[in-house]
C-alpha cells in the first residue's frame, strides 16, 4: 500500500513515458486519459505526442514539500532532477540520454519547455519505478499499473561501458574481496573538502571543468598503477550526488544546496569503471561542518534541521554519536547511495569522536546511557560499535557484493597500556581517544576490510612502519577481514625522519609483500601523488609494472 501510495504522488510530480506503439498524432494526444490504478491522473497542461518517436510529453507536475520525492527543476542547466530514497532521475533538455541511479540510460525524446513549462517523457520513469504501461487506442487512454507483488526496482540497464567483474574485480573471491586475486588493490584518497583533491577552486560551479579535472585525475593515477579511488562524496553532512535527505556539497558551486547541473557522483563512477577501476564512496559520517559557523549551510542540513543532534568541539560541528536517531539518519543517508549507485565499497575514515577528548556530550551520556556503561569511554566505544555493525548489515542485506571497510589511526593501542597492543609510543590511538573499538569489528566480522593509516617511516622510532604492519597483519590472520595499508605521501620532503626519498614508500611496499594478509596499499591523497614529490610518481609506475 505504501508503495502504491507513493507511486501515486510522485505521478503527480513527474509524469513521464515514451508511449511505445500508440498510432495517435499531435492533433488528437489533446485528448489523452492518464490513469494509475483505475484512478484518473488529472493535469492542468494536457499531455502531447511527439511525432515519429512516438513519445508522450507530460508537464514536471505539481511539487509537494510532503512527498517523498525531491524534483527539481534547473533553469540554468535546463536539468530535471528527481530524487528518492531509492532513485536518482536527471534529465537536461536537449540531451538524448539521462542518468538514472549512476547509469547513463538513452532517451528517445529529450526534455522540452513548452508554453512555459516543463515536459517530460512519461514512459521513461514510469517503467524505472515497475509500472506496467498499457495503451488503449481506440479511448486515447494510458493506463499505469503498479506491480503490487513486488518493489519498484532498481533499474535493469547495464551501465554503459563497465567492465566485467574479472576486470574491476570479483566481488565474491574468498581472498580478495573487491579486487581480483591476480593483483592487490592500489588506491587513492580523493578528498572533495576545501577542494584538496577535487574539484579544484578553479572549477567551482563549472561542470565542464570539473568532469576535465576528474578525467585527467584518472589518467595520472592510472598511469603510477592505481586501480581504485576512495572518492569523498560526504565531505560535511553533505553530498556530491542529488540527494533527498541532504544538501550538495559547496565544493561543488560554492554555495551548500546549490545544483552543480549535473550528477557528479554518477559521472566519476562511469569514468572509473571505464577504465577498469574500482570506486569507493568515502563517507565522513559525523562530521558536520569543519567550522561552527552556520549562516552559510542550506535549510536541510543537518545542524539547522536537528540542532540538538550537533555539539561544538572547539569550534567544528559534530553529529552526536551518542543519539541513536542521528546514527540511523547517517545509515540511511549512505544507504541513498548504495540503492542508487555502482559502487564498488563504503568506506569511512577515522572521524567518529575528535582525538583530542573535547566532546562535551555529557547531557547526552545521562539520557541515552541508562546505567549500562561504567565509565563515558566504553559508551562511546560501543555508540561507535553499534552504528558499524548496523551499517555494516545494512549494506550487506541489499548489495553484498559491496565492499564496506574503515580507515582508523594507525595505532590502535600503546603495549605500555595494553599487552596485547603494538610497541609504540603513540600520543593518540585509536581505541583510547578515537573511541574506535577496530578489534571488535575484525573478530565479529562486521567490516570487509581494515585500512589503518600507518603513516610514519621505517625509522620514525614512536611509531615504526614495520612494527605496526605487522601488529595488524596479526590482528586479521584467519579472520575474512582483509587488510589494506594507508601511506603518507605527503610526507615526502618533509623534516620527519625517514622522508628523504621516495625510496620510503617503495621500501614499505616490499616489506608488505612478506604478509599475505595485506592485499592493497591506499596513499593519501591524490594531489600528493600528483605533484610527485621526489619523483615517487616514477617509483611507483616503475614498481607496480615491475
Amino acid at each position: 500500500m505504501q508503495l502504491r501510495k507513493w507511486i501515486t504522488l510522485f505521478l503527480l510530480i513527474v509524469l513521464c513515458i515514451p508511449a511505445a506503439g500508440m498510432q495517435v498524432n499531435a492533433q488528437t494526444a489533446q485528448g489523452i486519459s492518464i490513469y494509475l490504478n483505475g484512478a484518473q491522473i488529472n493535469s492542468d497542461v494536457a499531455p502531447y505526442i511527439i511525432p515519429k518517436v512516438n513519445v508522450t510529453m507530460v508537464p514536471l507536475g505539481v511539487i509537494s514539500e510532503n512527498l517523498g520525492a525531491k524534483v527539481s527543476w534547473d533553469q540554468s542547466s535546463q536539468t530535471a532532477s528527481v530524487s528518492t530514497s531509492s532513485t536518482s532521475i536527471m534529465m537536461t533538455a536537449g540531451e538524448k540520454h539521462a542518468y538514472v541511479n549512476g547509469t547513463t540510460v538513452a532517451l528517445d525524446a529529450s526534455v522540452q519547455i513548452k508554453q512555459g513549462r516543463t515536459m517530460v517523457p512519461l514512459r521513461f520513469v514510469s517503467e524505472k519505478l515497475g509500472l506496467r504501461v498499457t495503451w488503449k487506442q481506440e479511448t486515447q487512454t494510458i493506463l499505469l499499473e503498479s506491480k503490487s507483488t513486488q518493489p519498484a526496482p532498481q533499474p535493469i540497464d547495464p551501465p554503459s561501458q563497465v567492465p566485467p567483474a574479472d576486470i574491476i574485480g570479483n566481488q565474491n573471491d574468498s581472498q580478495n574481496g573487491s579486487a581480483s586475486s591476480s593483483s592487490s588493490l592500489k588506491g587513492v584518497w580523493v578528498s572533495t573538502v576545501y577542494n584538496l583533491d577535487w574539484p579544484s577552486t578553479a572549477s567551482v560551479a563549472n561542470q565542464t571543468k570539473q568532469k576535465q579535472e576528474f578525467i585527467q585525475l584518472l589518467q595520472d593515477l592510472q598511469g603510477m598503477g592505481i586501480n581504485a579511488v576512495f572518492v569523498q562524496v560526504r565531505p560535511s553532512a553533505d553530498a556530491i550526488y542529488p540527494s533527498s535527505l541532504v544538501p550538495w556539497s559547496k565544493y561543488l558551486t560554492g554555495k551548500q544546496g546549490q545544483y552543480p547541473g549535473y550528477d557528479p557522483l554518477a559521472f566519476m563512477i562511469e569514468e572509473t569503471h571505464k577504465r577498469g577501476m574500482q570506486f569507493h564512496a568515502w563517507f565522513n559520517p559525523f562530521r558536520a561542518n569543519p567550522d561552527a559557523k552556520t549562516d552559510q549551510l542550506a535549510p536541510n542540513h543537518v545542524a539547522k534541521l536537528h540542532p540538538d543532534w550537533i555539539v561544538n568541539a572547539k569550534s567544528k560541528l559534530y553529529i552526536n554519536p551518542g543519539i541513536p536517531q542521528a546514527r540511523q539518519e547517517i545509515i540511511d543517508e549512505i544507504m541513498e547511495v548504495v540503492n542508487r549507485y555502482q559502487i564498488d565499497g563504503v568506506h569511512l575514515d577515522d572521524y567518529f569522536y575528535p582525538s583530542d577528548g573535547v566532546f562535551p556530550d555529557d547531557e547526552t551520556f545521562k539520557n541515552y546511557n541508562s546505567g549500562q556503561f561504567a565509565t563515558k569511554a566504553e559508551w562511546r566505544r560501543d555508540n561507535i560499535n553499534q552504528f558499524v555493525k548496523q551499517l555494516g548489515e545494512s549494506i550487506h542485506s541489499v548489495k553484498p557484493e559491496v565492499q564496506f571497510g574503515i580507515s582508523p589511526f594507525g595505532v590502535w593501542r600503546n603495549k605500555t597500556v595494553d599487552p596485547t597492543g603494538s610497541d609504540t609510543k603513540a600520543g593518540v590511538t585509536a581505541y583510547d581517544n578515537m573511541y574506535a573499538d577496530v578489534r571488535t569489528w575484525i573478530q565479529q566480522g562486521w567490516i570487509d576490510y581494515i585500512c589503518p593509516q600507518i603513516y610514519w617511516s621505517l625509522s620514525f622510532t614512536p611509531a615504526k612502519y614495520d612494527k605496526l604492519v605487522a601488529w595488524w597483519a596479526n590482528e586479521v590472520k584467519d579472520t575474512n577481514v582483509k587488510l589494506y595499508i594507508g601511506h603518507s605521501p605527503y610526507k615526502l620532503g618533509t623534516s620527519e625522519a625517514g622522508w628523504q626519498s621516495s625510496q620510503e614508500i617503495i621500501n614499505q611496499l616490499k616489506y608488505n609483500e612478506q604478509f599475505p594478509q595485506v592485499q592493497g596499499d591506499v596513499f593519501f591523497s591524490a594531489k600528493d601523488l600528483r605533484k610527485n614529490p621526489l619523483g615517487i610518481v616514477q617509483a611507483l609506475s616503475s614498481y607496480y609494472h615491475q
